[in-house]
């Protein structure tokens, strides 16, 4: 298999593998239809039945946009990941702790051979408009506008020059301005902007759309794992094994990715806010990974952009929200966090971890642990604490035995049925800061919490007590190759 260092030698991998990628060259509107259809054919995750997981899938023909195709799904599979990131599905979690931890710095490129210059439209020129530019979907006739929803946005602190990547909520409001919704507290970029706002200056911002998969992984962790001050393009570069190639933007002072196919660039402007669905007053914004349609934010940064280069028939990349594609973006990253975090506390107990589709690989994750010895038995609790910590949009934790699969909910609910009492192996933690898509984290829901977005975190301990391990062994079947029975 070739190796792939972008977008189109992704495509071109995956195109050797039988189910993995299909194309349509029927028309498609982007305003809902793009996602209406892919939600039947790949779009699987918490979106609202019936779906199922599929192939990524490219549209060639987009009404009113006839140079560029769309594709969505690329990675709306933990098994096309594997592929694209040359790994095993089970193993993904640790091959991005071992990137997180081995960081390769990226290079920079010459501005005039990077393939994202191609094609150049800057927002001087006359009838320059983002909508027409860019076939930006949306995901639901009600959303708030088109959005961007796999935009590697890259900035810098403005007094360390410290760098970041990040993937944020982008609507396009008017011809040259897009919206960037930021939730409070959690991304190094909103941290960039608000001090560059106190300053009173722009924050220059590139959006590369259309790049490499394992910077599109890498870009999803988050603190503590990778502290502000560390760029994400270093987990992509280690997973690579060679830095990833950055190239000077023309019309700002920053970096975007040069193998991109569409790059924005742009400043978010300080003080300068707008309402989110100020076009379509629908009070929604997009549908998010819990399943549900988030609210419309009434005041959210403006980028102004000042330029728009795409390579020549530019592919638009996009995803659905409550995807597949989301869960294996935030969840594998989020399981390297809680490995690096369990393995420092307690080396060789672990054994893996999945952070599990139902809870868009943000609010749930299964826990497989061994206990070695009496001492062992509450180190699981301990390790369900640990990921807590490691993340902190973490609602719950099952704790699972070494001989139970993390990755098949079948065999995990087997455990909750016959390995777990609610009155006894059930610990809350109520009151702590989880994640505001969460529509159950809500004061109208539990008059009790403080605010929204405060949960109570559950670990439901579905392990057997050591002591009394003998009396849960699982039926002992013969150990045999079924090959010779299933021949001809």
């Amino acid at each position: 298999m070739g190796k792939v260092k972008d977008l189109r030698s992704a495509i071109e991998l995956l195109k050797e593998i039988p189910g993995q990628y299909i194309e349509t060259n029927v028309s498609v509107k982007p305003h809902a239809e793009i996602s209406g259809v892919y939600r039947y054919v790949g779009a699987g995750g918490t979106v609202k039945r019936p779906t199922k997981l599929g192939p990524a899938m490219m549209f060639n023909k987009v009404e009113g946009h006839e140079d560029a195709r769309v594709l969505i799904g690329l990675l709306a599979s933990r098994q096309r990941v594997a592929y694209l990131l040359d790994d095993e599905p089970e193993h993904l979690g640790f091959l991005l702790n071992e990137a997180v931890q081995s960081p390769i710095p990226p290079v920079v490129v010459d501005s005039k051979t990077a393939p994202c210059h191609e094609v150049v439209h800057y927002a001087e020129e006359e009838g320059f408009d983002i909508r027409k530019l860019l076939p930006a979907p949306t995901n639901t006739p009600e959303d708030a506008g088109p959005y961007i929803t796999m935009g590697m946005c890259y900035a810098s602190d403005v007094e360390t020059g410290e760098s970041d990547v990040t993937i944020h909520r982008l609507c396009l409001q008017d011809k040259d301005l897009i919206s960037m919704y930021f939730v409070p507290g959690a991304r190094h970029l909103g941290a960039f902007r608000e001090k560059a706002e106190e300053m009173g200056k722009p924050l220059p911002i590139s959006i590369s759309i259309g790049v490499d998969p394992a910077i599109e992984i890498a870009a999803c962790f988050e603190p503590p794992t990778t502290p502000i001050g560390y760029n994400e393009l270093e987990v992509a570069g280690a997973i690579r094994k060679e830095g990833v190639e950055l190239t000077d933007c023309l019309t700002i002072n920053e970096k975007c990715i040069a193998h991109a196919e569409y790059v924005i660039e742009g400043e978010l402007i300080p003080n300068y806010y707008v309402r989110e669905d100020m076009n379509t007053d629908t009070g929604k914004a997009m549908p998010e990974f819990p399943g549900y349609t988030g609210g419309a934010n009434p005041s959210v940064p403006v980028i102004k952009v000042k330029a728009v280069t795409h390579r020549k028939n530019p592919i638009m990349q996009t995803c659905i929200g409550p995807s597949e594609e989301h869960v294996n973006m935030a969840g594998i990253p989020t399981e390297a966090s809680i490995i690096q975090m369990i393995e420092k506390a307690m080396p060789g107990r672990l054994k893996n971890v999945y952070c599990h589709s139902s809870g868009g690989g943000k609010y749930m994750a299964v826990i497989q642990f061994e206990k070695k010895a009496p001492s062992d038995e509450g180190r699981q609790r301990q390790a369900a604490l640990l990921a807590f910590s490691a993340f902190s949009e973490l609602k719950h934790v099952i704790l699972v035995d070494e001989d139970v699969d993390p990755f098949d909910t079948n065999d995990v609910l087997f455990a909750l049925n016959t390995r777990y009492q609610g009155d006894v192996d059930t610990i809350f933690i109520p009151g702590v800061r989880c994640h505001p898509l969460d529509p159950s984290q809500r004061t109208y829901y539990n008059p009790n919490l403080r605010d929204n977005g405060i949960s109570c975190k559950t670990i439901f301990d579905c392990t057997v007590p050591y002591e009394l391990k003998d009396k849960f062994v699982r039926a002992q079947f013969l150990e045999l190759d079924p090959q010779k029975w299933l021949k001809g």
